[in-house]
């Protein structure tokens, strides 16, 4: 579980992708520390386990992984966005994140709105309708919260900070970006529908 807080972004150093898979690994700021083998790690939004004890994050990679996350797209030199999981006794200072992406947002237009900027994605339809004004997303794995929420968009405001410590800071309309909806409307809807 995670709180979509980022802790720091990393590069790729190495994807090797086959039928079968990939093996990713990445190199995380200085200041992140070591990895543990079997922890786990929200890397761009998507939950992955380490497989080594290492100062480099080592992971294999599903091919449901690779189809339904940016995950795939990714090469050598990429910025991705890194967190690790939350402890029971943590703030929470996002909303529950669990990394488990529903799919992909794309993004439509950046906008400056004094020092922050106004980030609008398109959404297919059947992710659309988890999207509420003022409620929490998940895109790369950062907790945002959405605002002009219309049909199959949204937008969210991105502050300073958020644009130097993510991979916000990169990106530019047409990027895809993972997308996971607030999960606790998620659990409401399908408590309803039995």
């Amino acid at each position: 579980m995670f709180s979509g807080i980022v802790a720091a972004t990393g590069r790729v150093e190495k994807i090797d992708v086959s039928p079968a898979g990939a093996r990713l690994a990445v190199r995380p700021a200085a200041r992140f520390g070591r990895f543990r083998r079997g922890e786990s790690l929200s890397l761009s939004g998507v939950c992955l386990t380490a497989l080594s004890d290492s100062a480099i994050f080592r992971a294999d990679l599903s091919p449901e992984t690779l189809g339904k996350t940016t995950l795939g797209a990714l090469r050598r030199g990429d910025p991705v966005n890194l967190e690790r999981a939350v402890r029971l006794a943590d703030r929470l200072s996002g909303h529950l994140v669990s990394g488990h992406v529903d799919g992909l947002a794309r993004l439509a237009s950046i906008l400056e709105e004094g020092d922050s900027r106004i980030f609008t994605f398109s959404l297919p339809e059947e992710l659309a309708r988890y999207v509420l004004e003022k409620g929490s997303v998940a895109l790369d794995g950062i907790s945002l919260t959405s605002i002009r929420v219309r049909r199959g968009r949204f937008s969210v405001a991105v502050i300073p900070h958020t644009l130097r410590a993510t991979t916000l800071r990169d990106r530019k309309p047409g990027d895809r970006l993972n997308f996971e909806a607030d999960m606790i409307g998620r659990w409401v809807e399908s408590l309803l529908r039995r």
